[in-house]
């Protein structure tokens, strides 16, 4: 079955950095679009962050979020990932990829999801 496996998820300190790993089996993963969402409080909506389609490496960004956040994807590895930077307190949320076949900013649309990465911002 589809797998969706997150890492690299941890506490960092204000202004600091961290790079999500999604880990997919059971797809084709070079025929996904990939995508990262956080949930910031329980049981809010998963908000999105980005997006990656799979037949150009074109990118979707959130506003809020663009310039500090970078979505990549590497085929040959079956992952994508998400690389943060200047973090803060407000970006502390479980982290989640996503796997569909276009890239969409509604999480309702996505075909399979991982269990999430906990991303704590804190001094």
């Amino acid at each position: 079955q589809v797998q969706l496996v997150e890492s690299g998820g941890g506490l960092v300190q204000p202004g600091g950095s961290l790079r999500l790993s999604c880990a997919a089996s059971g797809l084709t993963f070079s025929r996904y679009a990939m995508a990262w969402f956080r949930r910031r409080t329980p049981g809010k909506e998963r908000e999105f962050i980005a997006a990656i389609d799979w037949t150009d490496g074109r990118t979707e960004d959130a506003e809020s979020m663009k310039g500090r956040f970078t979505i990549s994807r590497d085929d040959p590895k079956n992952t994508v990932y998400l690389q943060m930077n200047s973090l803060n307190p407000e970006d502390t949320a479980v982290y989640y990829c996503a796997a569909a076949r276009n890239t969409y900013r509604m999480a309702k649309l996505y075909d399979f999801w991982g269990k999430g990465t906990q991303v704590t911002v804190s001094s």
